[in-house]
């Protein structure tokens, strides 16, 4: 059997650590797993031809707010390429509105929502003839016999540490950012925000991440970015990492990390202040300086502390500062919007990131009014 596991990446830079996830948990099948790794700059028909060539049997899409268009056209041409080829979708665009999507393209057969790995291992099971039913395989939505639209119980969170290491043979990332996680889920509840429906914050053992970042080290990769949604929320977590790679640092890996500034307690800071110049750098959310647009949005942020840490970590000229903001917040027009910009560039940051409000499908709602909001522009000032 030949199972394409496809990803339409942002950037050419840019590698996706959630088909690399769900092809690693189903390793007995793994020489059965294609992964297709492409970007939005490309032409849909140049994707076509290589989807073609892999002839599969089985067809999945990662989806994200970035390339679900993209991925929708695709796969309304795969299927009148492949008519008897099952495509199965995935991923936070398209977990949350299952049913629309089963109505809106009638070429997908069914959508994995919810955490994958589990899930994808036994989709690929039932296709394998195993003795078992659709309707048992939790954390899916499909058509029955009828046609009519089924969904079966989300699925159970997992344990973060029984994910395998996706990365071994580091050529096939060459020329790539590497995404790692240490922990899923979040503390928090902010309203734009998908990272805060889940609650159950779990963290990967710490004997594992330490064997994986020194893969890293050893390799000699260049940059490995977190994608933990707040890295900081746990102090002794966080701060063993840290050691661990100033410990074990051989000067060449860079560490990116998004913190919460207001958390980082002075036993991190000091830590911090320790490090060599590149060895981490840190993206910190501030998203809006008005108080009443962070309560609405049910944001835990305290910008004087913000302000003030990013100041002392500036002080020590070792660590690259990347500041976030939001445009289009409840609460802030334009000239408000101009204050909380004004704000966070004030605090000199070596990068300041704008993105625009996106409601994302399954976050909680900011206001009707910003459901109108579907760019995500992003750029960078210093």
């Amino acid at each position: 059997m030949n199972i394409v596991l496809a990803a339409i990446n942002a950037k050419y830079i840019h590698s996706n650590l959630a088909v690399y996830s769900l092809r690693a948990y189903a390793q007995q099948y793994k020489d059965e797993i294609q992964i297709a790794e492409y970007t939005i700059n490309q032409q849909i028909d140049d994707i076509l031809m290589d989807l073609y060539k892999k002839k599969p049997d089985i067809l999945c899409f990662s989806c994200y707010i970035w390339n679900l268009s993209y991925v929708e056209e695709l796969v309304r041409e795969l299927g009148k390429i492949f008519p008897s080829v099952p495509i199965w979708v995935g991923g936070p665009e398209v977990s949350y509105d299952t049913k629309d999507v089963l109505e809106r393209l009638p070429e997908v057969t069914g959508v994995i929502f919810g955490e994958g790995e589990k899930t994808f291992l036994e989709v690929v099971e039932y296709y394998h003839g195993k003795d078992m039913q659709l309707s048992e395989i939790k954390g899916i939505a499909y058509r029955g016999e009828e046609g009519e639209f089924l969904q079966n119980s989300w699925r159970e969170v997992m344990d973060l540490s029984e994910v395998p290491f996706v990365y071994h043979d580091m050529a096939d990332f060459k020329n790539k950012i590497i995404y790692y996680e240490s922990s899923r889920g979040c503390p928090f509840s902010c309203s734009y925000c998908l990272s805060s429906i889940d609650k159950c914050l779990r963290f990967r053992k710490l004997e594992l991440v330490e064997k994986e970042l020194q893969f890293f080290i050893d390799e000699e990769v260049p940059q490995v970015k977190f994608v933990d949604r707040t890295f900081n929320c746990n102090h002794k977590h966080a701060i063993a990492i840290w050691k661990y790679i100033k410990e074990h640092d051989k000067g060449i890996t860079n560490f990116h990390f998004e913190v919460a500034a207001d958390l980082l307690n002075e036993e991190e800071l000091k830590l911090i202040e320790s490090m060599r110049p590149g060895l981490i750098q840190l993206e910190i959310g501030v998203q809006s300086t008005n108080e009443q647009t962070i309560r609405e949005i049910r944001r835990t942020m305290r910008f004087e502390e913000v302000a003030r840490i990013v100041q002392r970590i500036n002080q020590g000229e070792n660590v690259h500062q990347h500041l976030d903001l939001i445009a289009g917040l409840p609460y802030e027009n334009l000239e408000r919007f101009e204050q909380s910009f004004d704000d966070v560039y004030s605090m000199r940051p070596d990068q300041l990131q704008l993105g625009f409000l996106k409601v994302l499908k399954g976050s909680k709602n900011v206001s009707k009014r910003q459901r109108i909001w579907h760019c995500i522009h992003r750029y960078s000032a210093v």
